[in-house]
């Protein structure tokens, strides 16, 4: 089971990865980047990043109706040259973190993506 570093290492192996992180959605930080970050700043990123995770995982219109946890499983967001995909995980504790993938549009698969990317948050181990 891989913890932080082998994850997102293997995140950038999908094709079209610019950059990968781990983040906590609810104080924004970080816990581990890899990669570019778009405008250059993983921080910054990060925090911008976590606050549409939280809007998502927080209001009830977007969450499913049963007790799943997250309610939320991942975020999709397209640009005109990329893809930014946040994908929930569930961990023993609080689930309030996600993996942030940043894909070329050009090079990268978001379909493949969105399943490996699932497939790494239930084998990453937190803790």
């Amino acid at each position: 089971m891989p913890g932080i570093d082998e994850c997102l290492l293997e995140a950038m192996r999908l094709p079209g990865a610019r950059g990968a992180a781990l983040v906590d959605w609810t104080s924004g930080l970080a816990l581990g980047t890899v990669g570019e970050a778009p405008g250059g700043d993983h921080e910054t990123t990060a925090a911008e990043a976590a606050e549409l995770a939280r809007m998502a995982a927080e209001h009830g219109t977007f969450a499913t109706h049963g007790d799943e946890s997250p309610p939320v499983e991942d975020v999709i967001i397209s640009n005109g040259d990329s893809y930014h995909l946040l994908r929930f995980v569930d961990t023993s504790f609080d689930s309030s973190v996600f993996l942030h993938l940043w894909l070329g549009r050009e090079e990268g698969n978001l379909a493949l993506a969105r399943i490996r990317l699932g497939e790494m948050a239930a084998r990453l181990v937190l803790g």
